[in-house]
């Protein structure tokens, strides 16, 4: 009899983004003549910038040529992709990651969900709340956790609540967490961490021996010079963290697939008798087995970021969604809402008005003004009450969005 993975059976409700998709799509196909604006998914809009398109196309024309084809490549990336990545994203930061240490992989998405694979079913896994869901819901799919409670929290995780008392920032646990998952800028909140709470985190994890997992897939919306690109600019991180970032929102790659994770040399965990194992070899092994690597013209086409003309290119399609951030955040502040993120980050955070529900919220604009956002208590019990808006969009749909919003009335 074969039986299946019962882990799974303990997610109950579907996962929160094909949840939006099915209920907008139930909106419009009962409404085919409202025009819905899609503000929710953090999907981009703007098309692959010039120097992006060039290097894609010269790597599928290498492809097409006997003397330049390329079959299976290195999984965890080729060399020159690599390089620039440790180049420009680290060593132009005073951070010391070799090529070596940086795996390309086709999403953070995948690569913060399978890296629990690595380690034993026995650690506690500490997440914010609220927070991206794919932290909770595979660790529940590894069999980390018991049931969902009453209060939507997973027996076994470990939850770091963030809300306006604390800034939307966790708190270090009284308990003791083996793996800890952060996400600077944060989604959904758009907050970010300083200098000051990131060496909280480091020193915290040095001491009890725990591992960071450190989602930075939003860095290059960072417009504060003080704030961190990367955990690794923390003295010691290298020895406590792995960190995920991706090219999707960078550089408009979510339909073309390009990500990386870092793993330092230096970063050990224990085995049952507390001997200590570097991480590296083991992430290599599980990469190696079960990816065969990020395509030859994808890789080709994400190395262009990093070319002067590149790197001008993508940093116009990054200021072209902070200002609709901005534009987003201003409106909702005249229209009496409170609203957080929005300036180091793509995400608006909005508390709803008078007392709606993160999903009453969701289903009025939906049906009155035709605008989509993603509910807050999709991303944990704590955002209940608020909602994300996406900065994700083509500017003359933020604006009709905005004029929508007004005519509403709260």
């Amino acid at each position: 009899m074969a039986r299946i993975n019962e882990n799974y059976l303990k997610l109950k409700a579907g996962y929160l983004f094909p949840e939006i998709g099915r209920r907008v799509r139930e909106y419009a196909q009962a409404h085919p003549e409202k025009e819905i604006i899609r503000m929710g998914i953090g999907d981009v809009t703007q098309p692959l910038v010039p120097s992006v398109v060039a290097a894609f196309q010269e790597g599928v024309s290498e492809m097409a040529n006997g003397e330049t084809f390329k079959g299976y490549g290195p999984e965890q990336g080729y060399g020159f992709l690599r390089e620039a990545i440790a180049r420009f994203d680290y060593q132009s930061r005073g951070v010391n990651i070799s090529p070596d240490e940086i795996f390309v992989s086709d999403g953070s998405k995948c690569d913060t969900g399978n890296i629990q694979e690595i380690f034993g079913h026995d650690n506690k896994v500490a997440i914010c709340d609220p927070v991206y869901p794919v932290y909770a819901d595979t660790t529940v799919m590894s069999g980390k956790t018991g049931v969902c409670q009453a209060n939507g929290y997973f027996e076994g995780i470990l939850y770091m609540p963030c809300n306006e008392s604390n800034g939307f920032i966790p708190e270090i646990p009284t308990e003791r967490p083996d793996l800890i998952f952060l996400c600077f800028p944060n989604t959904p909140t758009g907050t970010v961490a300083t200098r000051e709470i990131l060496t909280q985190w480091v020193d915290y994890a040095l001491k009890n021996q725990c591992i960071l997992l450190f989602d930075a897939a939003y860095e290059a919306y960072i417009t504060d010079p003080s704030i961190p690109h990367s955990i690794y600019e923390i003295e010691g991180a290298k020895k406590v963290a792995i960190e995920f970032r991706s090219f999707s929102k960078t550089a408009g790659f979510t339909g073309t697939r390009c990500a990386f994770t870092v793993i330092p040399d230096e970063l050990m965990a224990y085995d049952g008798l507390g001997q200590a194992h570097p991480v590296k070899p083991l992430w290599m092994r599980r990469h190696t087995t079960k990816f065969n690597g990020v395509s030859y013209p994808v890789q080709k086409a994400a190395a262009a970021i990093y070319t002067e003309q590149g790197a001008k290119e993508v940093k116009e399609v990054v200021q072209y969604y902070l200002e609709n951030a901005r534009i987003m955040t201003e409106s909702l502040k005249e229209q009496g809402f409170t609203v957080f993120g929005g300036v180091n980050a793509p995400y608006v955070w909005v508390k709803t008005k008078n007392n709606l529900t993160s999903w009453e919220f969701f289903d009025l604009l939906l049906q009155e003004a035709h605008v989509v956002g993603t509910p807050g208590s999709g991303f944990g019990p704590s955002g209940e009450g608020y909602f994300r808006f996406s900065a994700f969009a083509d500017r003359s749909n933020v604006l009709k969005a905005m004029e929508r919003l007004k005519a509403l009335h709260f």
